[in-house]
């Protein structure tokens, strides 16, 4: 393929738009935004396929507005998968390095990749797959926190991973969707896992840090610490009960309390007319004037109960007490006005509602957090397309293809 017809793309498929974004390399081999296109969904419930044929027709309208942008089709794409339907567990494998137990050698290549097999082989439910396999620490005679084993001497070799997994028939009816579109699925990718490596530093990694990915349908949690995951939930709150909750508190209809929620969201009280706004009413009852403290008294207590969740969530993986960079916020739902200091009175903790950057030409309307799994997954995509081209030469590599583990 030539190399002004490389192109890496990433779909993202919401609960509330489905998104796709071409980039190409620039001048300087940096990846740039040359392509570009969002359609509303169509088809989901809570987060999973029920409509196929609506989940195609919208993937296909946002394809092709990427693909007239960008001036080239869409043979194969990165597709992010999320929802309620996403669970993640810890596990840890070992192995002895001598034929006796107290016989020591220094750790291999050929080590790293058994100790990982042992540590992902769980037994899984039938109706389950994994979609990620993420290394933690490797402990060497029960020593240690080391990234890399290898070169180590020692009598056995341990490592923890993080698990996550899907439902097989809801991730086979994404990937069959973006088949029926006319594109080949290339790689399936946790969305907050995208989400973070385009909203993330790795300080925030090191530190600890959750970030927290608010769409339509759900919420999905991922935790840092040390450098790698440490947990991941779904909360089964997003933007839509926000939305459902002001169209039965205002007896509105579903758009125009999609409307609602926005526009309470970006309120701007230093303009005067900030306090009052015209909703409409169902059927053919005239326009009603609600005050946006009538919308915080429905808004507020779904805010509240959602970052309840994510705290309970938080204290479960037991590292709530080690997220020195706090909570970041990302998604559709984040811009929801107030939620951030909400979510900072609960979770007493520094809370932040993040970009998402990385990417040449951008423009203003991708750094919106709507858009960090889009950008996301063409971060992992680039990501994982430099650890193949090194696969031959690096041990990192070499694991990565005898295992297809997509780790960091």
């Amino acid at each position: 393929m030539a190399k002004k017809d490389y192109y890496v793309a990433g779909l993202d498929l919401g609960s509330y738009k489905t998104r796709a974004l071409i980039c190409q390399p620039g001048e300087e081999g940096k990846l740039e935004v040359t392509g570009f296109g969002e359609a509303d969904s169509r088809g989901w419930r809570k987060g999973v396929v029920v409509n196929l044929d609506a989940v195609v027709l919208a993937l296909k309208k946002a394809v092709e507005q990427a693909e007239a942008q960008a001036g080239l089709p869409v043979e194969t794409a990165y597709v992010g998968v999320g929802g309620a339907h996403i669970k993640g567990v810890s596990s840890r494998g070992g192995l002895s390095l001598g034929k006796a137990s107290k016989d020591t050698r220094e750790v291999t290549q050929e080590d790293v990749t058994q100790v990982i097999e042992t540590a992902q082989g769980i037994a899984l439910p039938p109706d389950r797959e994994r979609l990620h396999v993420e290394q933690q620490e490797y402990l060497v005679d029960s020593q240690g926190d080391f990234r890399n084993p290898v070169g180590m001497a020692g009598s056995r070799l341990e490592v923890n991973v993080h698990i996550i997994t899907a439902s097989k028939q809801a991730h086979q009816n994404v990937v069959t969707a973006v088949n029926r579109a006319g594109v080949e699925v290339k790689d399936t990718v946790y969305e907050p896992l995208a989400s973070g490596l385009a909203c993330l530093a790795p300080d925030d990694r090191e530190l600890g840090v959750a970030l927290v990915d608010i769409g339509a349908g759900s919420t999905d949690l991922i935790v840092y610490s040390r450098g790698s995951v440490r947990h991941t939930a779904v909360v089964p709150v997003g933007g839509e009960h926000f939305t459902n909750d002001v169209a039965v508190g205002l007896r509105t209809p579903i758009p125009e309390a999609e409307k609602m929620k926005r526009a309470w969201g970006e309120r701007d009280f230093t303009k005067p007319g900030y306090t009052v706004l015209e909703v409409s009413s169902v059927g053919e009852r005239p326009m009603r004037a609600v005050s946006y403290a009538m919308l915080s008294d429905i808004l507020e207590p779904r805010g509240e109960e959602l970052v309840e969740l994510v705290g309970a969530e938080l204290a479960r993986s037991g590292f709530e007490k080690q997220l020195g960079a706090g909570v970041v916020l990302v998604g559709g739902g984040a811009k929801l006005g107030g939620l951030a200091a909400i979510a900072e009175a609960v979770l007493g903790m520094p809370v932040r509602v993040a970009s998402p950057r990385g990417l040449g030409k951008m423009g203003e309307r991708l750094t919106d957090p709507a858009y960090a799994t889009v950008i996301g997954l063409i971060a992992y995509a680039n990501r994982l397309e430099l650890l193949k081209g090194k696969e031959e030469t690096t041990w990192r590599g070499r694991l990565w293809r005898a295992l297809g583990v997509k780790g960091d």
